[in-house]
């Protein structure tokens, strides 16, 4: 029995569905209110619950051997008390149910955020740098659950006897992707849209269905036990082909307005400045982190997941940008 928690999210979904295409059994954790539209049209039990319910994670880890833990609080605004309670908290909850039922094979879902804000022009990032190398903004609640909930993980690895491996993804699209996606093709329909930079930098965009694979891939090897992977790419994409691919497959002018990444950098920290000070609850309509997923000129090596898992991305930028455009338009249509 496979366990998925955070199902109902992009990752967690595209993990359903590959264990589903290979017909093995599935079980995810699922909260009472969240929308299970899609879980309901796939084989799998569904065991209503959250991460930091732990009695409700103890009835879904019955019988399982293997844990897919993709639920984490997303998102780079909000109070630090929901990061901690589901990212770090609910990770924690899941860790000791996994021991607790015997588990075999535990696949975390971290993010390349661990390694905070790496940038630099011609800068390469593989599995060896260490947690926060790149550094970690004050207000950086994301990226500094994921680092904790990281250590629970290494931690729980040292100890046994649940075998543990790490992904590391970057910035998910893929078919029910119903946040950056929708966002992206509204700004470019309004001519809102601009580049960062000169558009030229090379991004770390990466197929939920092509992580998917690599995390199935690392349950079924045993030299991925105790290991980490980037999985943040499936080839070469710059800023500016991605923002052209959305706008072909929506028919729209790409974006050719530029502003400097720097100062558009600025204008997100006076942004998050305000914001906090007012203490609103709506995010800003740039953060830094937004500026920096989108701008920076750093890359994540991904060579380790290659050659350790053989992984390679089954589906195209060519191909699965087209097909996640259509199939928000499809949702936002319905």
């Amino acid at each position: 029995m496979n366990l998925v928690t955070g199902a109902t999210g992009l990752l967690g979904s595209h993990i359903v569905e590959q264990l589903c295409r290979r017909r093995l059994p599935v079980r995810v954790l699922a909260r009472p209110t969240s929308d299970q539209t899609w879980l309901k049209t796939v084989p799998v039990e569904i065991v209503h619950g959250d991460v930091t319910d732990y009695n409700s994670l103890e009835r879904a880890m019955h019988g399982v051997t293997t844990v897919f833990h993709s639920a984490a609080r997303v998102g780079d605004w909000g109070p630090w008390e929901e990061f901690q309670q589901i990212t770090i908290d609910g990770t924690a909850n899941v860790i000791r149910a996994a021991e607790l039922q015997h588990c075999r094979r535990f696949i975390h879902i971290s993010s390349i955020s661990v390694y905070g804000y790496v940038d630099g022009e011609g800068r390469v990032v593989d599995e060896t740098a260490a947690l926060g190398c790149g550094g970690v903004h004050k207000w950086s609640y994301y990226t500094r659950a994921k680092i904790e909930a990281e250590k629970l993980i290494w931690a729980a690895q040292q100890r046994g006897p649940v075998a543990y491996t790490v992904i590391r993804p970057s910035w998910l699209y893929g078919e029910r992707d119903r946040t950056t996606m929708g966002r992206l093709i509204q700004s470019i329909r309004s001519g809102k849209a601009k580049l960062l930079g000169d558009g030229n930098n090379r991004l770390n965009v990466v197929h939920a269905a092509n992580v998917a694979e690599a995390c199935i891939l690392a349950a079924e090897k045993d030299n991925a036990i105790g290991q980490a992977y980037n999985c943040s790419n499936d080839g070469v994409l710059t800023q500016q082909q991605y923002f052209t691919l959305v706008a072909q497959a929506i028919k729209a002018m790409p974006p050719s307005r530029k502003v400097p990444y720097r100062i558009a950098y600025s204008a997100a920290f006076l942004l998050e400045c305000l914001y906090r000070l007012m203490n609103s609850k709506s995010p800003p309509l740039v953060t830094r982190y937004s500026v920096w997923l989108l701008g920076r000129r750093s890359f994540f090596e991904t060579r380790k997941a290659c050659t350790h898992l053989g992984w390679k991305s089954s589906i195209s930028y060519e191909e699965g940008i087209p097909r996640a455009v259509q199939d928000y338009l499809k949702h936002a249509a319905s």
